[in-house]
């Protein structure tokens, strides 16, 4: 895939599924604008690693977050061609124990999830619009598919990140192709201590491992090249959602 002297923007893009997506289209020619709410430091290394890119720090939630990663795009590089919505909150609370759910974890979990995603979607659209090959790809998950998922307020988030895509693809997008990959579990800085749900995804689900960064950076270059697809959830989970 060419993506020589195409503009993205990644969110969540320090660690785990957004670093490896952000690091994969910068191979493959794109210049890349680097995000995270926190984790700075972190953000300039990767942006300084990578062979034409900047770091925007800011909590999606913030609309001014959504305008700065769009205008710092257009002043550095006068367009925008692609958006990788893939920061997320989450919180582990077992699916049954409803009581421990808050209305703060709701708060949190949705505002960025859900709300964030659209604002920086609805802020890239009109620089999106005026590439010849406009898209974006939303990280969702397949706890928005199935009835799983770190948390129930996380699980519904997701969902309507799925329902998002296709409302944009069908409604805001004009000629921008609007899709989402939802993972299943995978293995970043994120999970590192899910030892024992690892362990029982790697058990019984068909291909027998869980997800790596680059399996999801592997479905976004499918969805880029596919430019006759859009509104759809592209599922990634090894086969686990056959079997739940």
């Amino acid at each position: 895939m060419d993506l020589k002297d195409r503009v993205v923007i990644v969110t969540g893009s320090t660690s785990g599924i957004g670093e490896a997506v952000a690091r994969r289209l910068a191979a493959a020619g794109a210049s890349i604008v680097v995000n995270s709410a926190t984790s700075a430091e972190a953000g300039e290394a990767i942006a300084g690693e990578l062979p034409d890119a900047i770091y925007v720090q800011g909590d999606i939630s913030d609309p001014q977050t959504a305008v700065s990663l769009v205008e710092s795009a257009l002043e550095r590089w006068g367009r925008l061609d692609g958006l990788v919505n893939n920061a997320a909150r989450t919180v582990q609370i077992p699916m049954a124990d409803i009581d421990a759910v808050t209305a703060d974890h709701w708060r949190m979990i949705l505002e960025v999830n859900v709300m964030g995603t659209f604002l920086v979607s609805q802020a890239a659209l009109p620089a999106l619009r005026n590439s010849d090959d406009g898209w974006i790809i939303n990280i969702t998950s397949v706890a928005g598919v199935r009835q799983t998922g770190s948390s129930i307020p996380y699980a519904v988030s997701k969902a309507a990140v799925d329902h998002l895509t296709t409302l944009l693809a069908k409604y805001g997008a004009g000629e921008v192709r609007v899709n989402a990959v939802a993972p299943g579990l995978v293995a970043t800085p994120w999970t590192a201590d899910w030892d024992d749900l690892k362990a029982g995804v790697t058990a019984i689900a068909p291909l027998h491992r869980v997800a790596t960064p680059d399996d999801v950076a592997d479905a976004c270059e499918t969805l880029i090249a596919s430019r006759y697809v859009t509104g759809q959830t592209l599922v990634v989970d090894g086969g686990l959602s056959l079997v739940l």
